[in-house]
């Protein structure tokens, strides 16, 4: 059978640099000739690509793993599996469900083509390389993402060694990109019609610290700041540690960077902090929060929180509660705890039971609610830049999002009264605010530019 013949379908599970990851493997496979499609009945070879990272993701990656085999009753000649899953549970994986043709790790991405060659002379090969690969500009890559939205990630990798946490492991140590290569990459993306590029890594604000010997990311942000075109610059985990006043000033005075900071702090509590290996404790938290909202006074802040990690008791959990309700997240993102293999925290005393840590995160996503909606009442009347994304056919609305709002895990806004287009950014007069959500009407004659 001729590559030109052969059809690959792609499954990512897991994070936004899971996406990318699977985009490098479309872009490598697509080069050599092979079809991709998004019907799986018809697909010769499937790869998925894994999360491992929490019990849920890992539950999640396995029973597609197993539902992805039955095809094999129908034409799939190779079932590959990548990504954490791999790297983490490989010996697992092939001793458990032999079905699976090829395993490839975090590292080897490069290397899928011959992967799926050796599948199908029916060879049974495993890539797991070092943890030193990072994809540069000039590997091909084939988005999934609309025609106006890519990711770029610009490092592989975490030095960090919060103790809930097994990525150092699962990716390896901290690698930044060079800037040229991801100035390169954004140009060529804007070029498709990108307009808003979201920045991602595992800790993006300490982008630059290993290969330029500083934080870099600021430098980055103006670099890709004058690439025209480019109307979003949107920022993912920016964690507090190295969160300078130097980003903040860039963040407040680029007119082309989203003021949308997401930045995990995991809990509030000085001694669950200390017992995570988080940098920081409260006050420095706080410091950081009353800056940042100093310096971006329109600022929309996003956080993730974790409840019900070992030694979290009911009046933590009742602290936890009450700084949330006094410093207003404007997003917010809460995760049970779970109890990672080979992670220092799975070996800590006094586990909260699943129960308790599942009435936790809902008391906690209710108080956010009513935190949200509040939030959301203070747009009413205002005129705000909002990206179209789609059309609901039967209300004959677009859906679109505000530079507060990150695809697919934030609020949307409903427009109505507009000669837009999927992809345009235009302005909208805000007419009605919900839990998550708004409503508005678009201003004809007012694109945002």
């Amino acid at each position: 059978m001729k590559k030109q013949n052969k059809k690959i379908s792609f499954v990512t599970l897991g994070c936004e640099k899971n996406l990318v990851d699977t985009e490098i493997m479309m872009g490598l496979v697509e080069k050599e000739n092979y079809q991709i499609t998004d019907k799986k009945e018809e697909a010769d070879i499937i790869v998925i690509n894994t999360c491992g990272f929490i019990d849920a993701s890992k539950e999640e990656s396995v029973n597609t793993i197993l539902e992805i085999n039955d095809y094999k009753q129908g034409n799939l000649k190779s079932l590959i599996v990548t990504g954490c899953l791999s790297q983490r549970y490989k010996e697992e994986l092939m001793r458990e469900i032999p079905e699976i043709d090829g395993l490839m790790g975090t590292n080897d991405f490069d290397k899928i083509v011959s992967l799926i060659e050796e599948t199908l002379l029916g060879k049974k090969p495993i890539y797991m390389g070092n943890p030193i690969y990072s994809y540069e500009e000039v590997v091909p890559r084939k988005r999934s993402t609309p025609f106006y939205h890519a990711y770029i990630k610009v490092a592989e990798g975490c030095d960090n060694n919060c103790t809930f946490c097994v990525i150092p492991s699962i990716r390896g140590k901290f690698r930044s990109r060079g800037i040229p290569s991801i100035v390169t990459e954004a140009k060529d993306l804007v070029a498709q019609g990108v307009k808003e590029i979201s920045i991602i890594a595992q800790d993006t604000t300490f982008y630059g610290m290993d290969k330029y010997g500083k934080i870099m990311l600021p430098e980055l942000i103006r670099e890709l700041s004058q690439i025209d075109g480019l109307q979003w610059i949107r920022l993912h985990y920016l964690y507090p540690g190295y969160f300078t006043e130097e980003l903040m000033d860039e963040m407040a005075n680029n007119p082309k960077v989203c003021k949308y900071i997401d930045m995990p702090l995991q809990h509030s509590e000085d001694h669950i902090l200390k017992k995570m290996l988080r940098p920081g404790r409260q006050v420095d938290i706080r410091k950081l929060i009353e800056k940042i909202r100093s310096k971006i006074p329109d600022v929309a802040l996003r956080t993730s929180i974790i409840v019900g990690f070992p030694g979290e008791a009911e009046q933590d959990f009742q602290q936890l509660l009450d700084f949330i309700e006094e410093i207003k997240f404007d997003r917010l993102g809460v995760f049970t705890y779970s109890e990672e293999e080979g992670s220092p925290a799975a070996r800590l005393p006094d586990q909260v039971p699943q129960e308790v840590k599942e009435k936790r995160s809902n008391q906690l996503m209710e108080v956010q609610r009513e935190i949200a909606k509040d939030k959301n009442a203070r747009f009413v009347d205002q005129i705000m830049d909002v990206l179209l994304e789609k059309f609901d056919e039967e209300n004959k609305v677009y859906i679109g999002r505000t530079q507060y709002d990150a695809p697919e895990i934030d609020g949307e806004v409903f427009v109505t009264n507009t000669t837009g287009k999927i992809g345009d950014i235009i302005k909208v007069k805000i007419t009605h605010s919900y839990d998550f959500d708004l409503v508005g009407e678009g201003i004809e004659g007012e694109s945002s530019k």
